[in-house]
């Protein structure tokens, strides 16, 4: 092979690993991002080299400290990984880099879903149903609906709190002051921070967009919101209650992220996301059978 030369491997859509298929994220921080021949390298504050298989995995969650090559994102994209820019430990998520290799008929199909007053508020419904599986929503305005889940999610607190027995005085969290919120609230807003990454990444590369949605709105990721919420039950709420018995009150992000991973792993999140959406949204790559 000639200098200059690089061992790049052609990828196709057809290729490319569905969202399902993939590893749902890796959070790096304090390092530079770079390519070697075609595959993309992290070389962390101390100098360790470590590759990553880019074409295995949903996205890319770069923390403070992170540096990033053209070549490193052009790579990625190509292997449809996304590329987040979020705070320390997936606290804060502030952007995501759009995977030009998701075509548009899920996004069309969304705008198209979103623009109609009545196909939305069955969308709506739909999400609302995963909470209410034995509620007559039929004739329900989204406000109604609303005001039942907001009522459903202060009764899970209160359940949580009993179950573990830790205390609770409500979800409280203000904004550059993580610190000064207990250790309940500290996980869940970790925790939900995390899930928030992991779900904006997960639309962009299943072609939709986070921000067009049913439920939420006045909010720059109304979709992604609309999602998370299948989802806070287990990975945020439970997760907070029962690590903050298990630290004894002690906030330790180490081992918060650890049973974070840990649980988006054994419920296989991304597969649950695509089966979700696909059920929520309807499948537009489906052909009628002639």
């Amino acid at each position: 092979m000639s200098k200059g030369e690089r061992l790049f491997v052609k990828i196709t859509r057809e290729s490319l690993p569905q969202v399902k298929d993939k590893y749902p994220f890796i959070y790096l921080e304090r390092g530079r991002l770079e390519i070697d021949d075609s595959s993309v390298k992290w070389i962390d504050s101390e100098g360790q080299v470590i590759p990553l298989p880019v074409a295995t995995l949903n996205t890319l969650l770069l923390g403070p400290g992170t540096t990033v090559t053209h070549d490193a994102i052009k790579t990625a994209a190509a292997a449809n990984c996304a590329i987040s820019w979020v705070g320390e430990d997936s606290l804060l998520f502030y952007a995501a880099g759009f995977v030009t290799t998701a075509d548009t008929r899920n996004l069309k199909r969304q705008i198209l879903l979103a623009s109609d007053k009545e196909k939305a508020l069955d969308v709506a419904r739909a999400m609302f149903r995963r909470r209410f599986p034995d509620a007559d929503l039929k004739d329900k305005s989204l406000k109604v609906m609303t005001g039942m889940e907001g009522h459903r999610v202060r009764t899970l607190y209160r359940e949580k709190a009993e179950q573990y027995q830790v205390g609770w005085k409500g979800r409280q969290f203000t904004p550059g002051k993580f610190e000064l919120s207990d250790t309940v609230n500290r996980i869940l807003t970790a925790t939900n921070a995390a899930l928030y990454g992991i779900l904006c990444s997960a639309l962009h590369s299943m072609g939709y967009s986070p921000h067009i949605g049913f439920i939420h709105s006045g909010s720059p990721l109304p979709m992604v919101y609309d999602l998370a919420d299948l989802y806070k039950e287990h990975l945020s709420v439970d997760l907070a209650f029962a690590m903050t018995k298990e630290m004894a009150g002690r906030y330790d992000k180490h081992q918060v992220s650890a049973e974070f991973r840990r649980r988006v792993i054994a419920m296989d999140l991304l597969s649950q996301v695509q089966s979700d959406i696909t059920d929520l949204l309807g499948d537009p790559h489906a052909r009628r059978r002639r």
